[in-house]
């Protein structure tokens, strides 16, 4: 199975090119929403990030209010390094847990983990291959503080959540592949694609030659 990470800065394009990417038929792996599940109630990180922010970030049901805790921790470097330390080791076994799930269910599969804080995490030496999307600054801010279609934060908070990220061009230099998504939508998926069948040669291949080292043992 080639195992693929996929990631980049806030507000590049990574959701987008990961949708396509499923599309075509890769299985894929959002950390953001393994780790929404790691704070749910009485999921692994609950107690503990309660027990750290207060209750006073649960709604009436007694969830996290996601945006209220987003809202403390990016004012913060200190806290969001403390949430990170508490939500990334359980989401990062559940990542591994369903990679594996994946490979003995397929072992041919393309598999793709989504995740802004991949290279941060160090998860990225778990993978075989590094792709990162990319916009310019601008576009980023603009798709974080639009009403309706972007995400309705303030140029402030859109900047603390750029700026709590390692820059996307040291996440580039790191790069096996780019995907600019500062242009259209169709010059973004036809990038994805030709991404796609680099990936499936780059998994045939491996797989030809993992078949041929089992015959020749």
């Amino acid at each position: 199975m080639l195992r693929v990470g996929l990631t980049g800065g806030i507000a590049t394009g990574k959701s987008t090119v990961v949708a396509m990417l499923r599309e075509l038929g890769c299985h894929v792996l959002e950390a953001d929403k393994i780790a929404h599940r790691m704070i749910e109630p009485g999921a692994a990180a609950y107690d503990e990030v309660v027990r750290e922010f207060g209750r006073g970030i649960l709604l009436p049901d007694g969830r996290v209010d996601r945006p209220k805790l987003g809202a403390i921790v990016f004012a913060d470097p200190k806290k969001l390094a403390r949430l990170n330390a508490i939500v990334h080791p359980p989401t990062l076994a559940a990542q591994d847990r369903e990679l594996a799930e994946i490979e003995q269910a397929e072992p041919h599969a393309i598999a793709v983990v989504e995740a802004a804080l991949l290279v941060e995490a160090g998860y990225d030496k778990k993978l075989d291959w590094l792709v990162v999307t990319w916009c310019t600054p601008e576009q980023q801010i603009a798709r974080l503080t639009e009403a309706g279609a972007g995400r309705g934060l303030t140029v402030e908070q859109a900047r603390q959540r750029i700026a709590a990220q390692m820059p996307v061009e040291e996440k580039r230099r790191l790069a096996d592949e780019e995907i600019d998504c500062s242009g259209s939508l169709e010059r973004t998926r036809e990038q994805v694609a030709a991404l796609y069948a680099k990936l499936r040669k780059m998994e045939t291949e491996r797989s030809l030659k993992s078949g041929a080292r089992g015959k020749s043992s």
